[in-house]
C-alpha cells in the first residue's frame, strides 16, 4: 500500500473472505468496494450441514466423525467422488473446553480463552490473569472437560479403520517436510490417486478439485478459541474457505462442519456464506471489547533472558504508561506471558494498551521510548511495538 501511494497506483485486493480492517476500510470510505456475488462458472454453492458434537456424545459417540459425517463418506465412496478432511488447529494453544456442553474456560477480563500450563493453572495471555485446572465442567458439572488432543495422524488411522477399503492421503507439515512433497500430495489427490485427503489449513486455500464433493471441518472449535481476539475473523475465514473446496466442478458439493458451538455467529454464517453478516456481528463485538478497528491498540513486546528481569521490566512499563496517561481513556492490558512465552532460550511478555484514538498511542509510545532510553536497565531487554492498524 505505502508503495503505491508513492506511485500514485491503485491495488485491487481480492478475496472471499476480506479482512474485517479492509472491511471497515470499505465502510469510511478509504477504500473502494466492488462484489461479485455469483461463483466461477455459476456453480451452486455446497449445501451445509452443522454437527453439534455436544449431541453426538449424548448418543455414545465419542469419534472424531460425527455420524452424519460418516454416512456421507460411505456415500461419496460409493459413487467413487473424494472427500476432504479438515483439521482446524490454526491458533491452536491448549485452551480448555467442556465436550458435553461445550463451554471454554475464558478470561473474565478479556474475553480470550485460557491456556493450560504444566503447573496444573490456566491463564490469560492478555493480561496475566490465573486460575486453578478445573476437572469438572463449571457449567454443567461433567467430567468431560480438557483439552482436544487428536491431530491429522490419529485422525489418519481412525479413518482407515472405519473406511479399510478407502485409499487415504495425510497432508500436514509431518509430511510435506521433503522438497517437492507438498506438490506431489496434491498432484495424486487432483489425479485421482486417493479417495480422502487429511489436512490442516494448508489444503483449504485455492486448490481446485472438481470431483470433491464433501468437505468435513473437524474441530471448528479450535481457531474459534484461539488467544486472540480476531478468533471468531479467522474461525469464519478458514471455514468459509474449506467449505468452498466442494462442488467446484459438475457435480454438486456438501460440507459438514462439526463443532461444539453451533450457534456462534462464526459458524452459522460460515455455514451460509453470509460475509456480510458475520461482518455486522463481528464489529458489534469489536465495538463492545473495544478491539480493532473499533478502537486503537498498542502492543508493547519484551523479550529477554532472564525471565525475572523481564518481568521487572515490563512491569516498571506498566508503571509508567499508569503516571502518563493521566485522566485519558486508555486502558493498559498485563504484563502477561506471550502465547509462545519462550522461544530461542529467549522469554517473551506483553502489555498492552488501548486507546480511542492513534494519537494518544504515538504520543505514549514516543514517551515510553525517551524513559526506556535514559534508564540502564532496559539494555538487556529487546523491546518491540506494534501498532494495530485499521487497514
Amino acid at each position: 500500500m505505502r508503495r503505491a501511494g508513492l506511485e500514485h497506483a491503485h491495488v485491487v485486493m481480492g478475496s472471499a473472505t476480506p479482512s474485517v480492517d479492509a472491511s471497515y476500510a470499505c465502510e469510511t470510505g478509504a477504500y473502494a468496494l466492488f462484489r461479485m456475488d455469483a461463483r466461477y462458472g455459476n456453480a451452486a454453492l455446497p449445501s451445509v450441514w452443522i454437527a453439534d458434537m455436544r449431541e453426538e456424545l449424548q448418543m455414545g459417540n465419542r469419534s472424531i466423525l460425527s455420524g452424519k459425517l460418516r454416512e456421507e463418506i460411505e456415500k461419496r465412496l460409493e459413487k467413487k467422488e473424494q472427500v476432504v478432511l479438515f483439521l482446524n488447529r490454526r491458533g491452536y494453544a491448549g485452551f480448555v473446553s467442556c465436550r458435553a456442553c461445550g463451554y471454554v474456560m475464558k478470561c473474565p477480563h478479556c474475553d480470550v480463552s485460557l491456556t493450560a500450563h504444566n503447573n496444573g493453572k490456566l491463564v490469560c495471555h492478555y493480561c496475566g490473569y490465573e486460575t486453578p485446572q478445573v476437572h469438572a465442567c463449571p457449567s454443567c458439572g461433567s467430567p468431560y472437560i480438557g483439552g482436544f488432543r487428536a491431530g491429522t495422524q490419529q485422525i489418519e488411522q481412525n479413518v482407515k479403520k472405519l473406511f479399510p477399503k478407502a485409499r487415504v492421503l495425510r497432508m500436514d507439515g509431518d509430511t510435506t517436510k521433503t522438497k517437492n512433497s507438498y506438490e506431489e500430495i496434491l498432484s495424486a489427490f487432483a489425479a485421482g490417486k486417493a479417495d480422502i485427503l487429511i489436512g490442516t489449513q494448508m489444503i483449504v486455500k485455492g486448490h481446485d478439485f472438481p470431483n470433491v464433493t464433501l468437505v468435513g471441518a473437524l474441530a471448528a472449535d479450535l481457531s474459534l478459541n484461539a488467544v486472540d481476539y480476531r478468533a471468531g475473523e479467522r474461525t469464519f475465514q478458514l471455514l468459509t474457505q474449506a467449505v468452498g473446496r466442494a462442488g467446484r466442478g459438475e457435480k454438486p458439493g456438501m460440507a459438514v462442519i462439526q463443532t461444539y458451538h453451533p450457534e456462534h455467529y462464526s459458524i452459522q454464517t460460515a455455514a451460509e456464506q453470509d460475509y456480510g453478516t458475520f461482518y455486522e456481528k463481528e464489529m458489534d463485538y469489536r465495538r463492545l471489547m473495544g478491539y480493532p478497528p473499533a478502537a486503537e491498540l498498542l502492543a508493547i513486546h519484551g523479550a529477554g533472558e532472564d525471565e525475572a528481569h523481564l518481568t521487572q521490566a515490563m512491569e516498571y512499563i506498566r508503571r509508567y504508561l499508569i503516571r502518563i496517561r493521566g485522566n485519558r481513556e486508555v486502558q493498559i492490558i498485563g504484563p502477561a506471558s506471550e502465547a509462545v512465552s519462550k522461544i530461542n532460550d529467549l522469554y517473551r511478555m506483553a502489555v498492552y494498551v488501548r486507546a480511542p484514538q492513534e494519537e494518544v498511542l504515538a504520543e505514549l509510545r514516543e514517551k515510553l521510548e525517551r524513559y526506556i532510553e535514559i534508564n540502564k536497565g532496559f539494555r538487556t531487554v529487546y523491546l518491540q511495538f506494534d501498532f494495530s492498524r485499521k487497514y
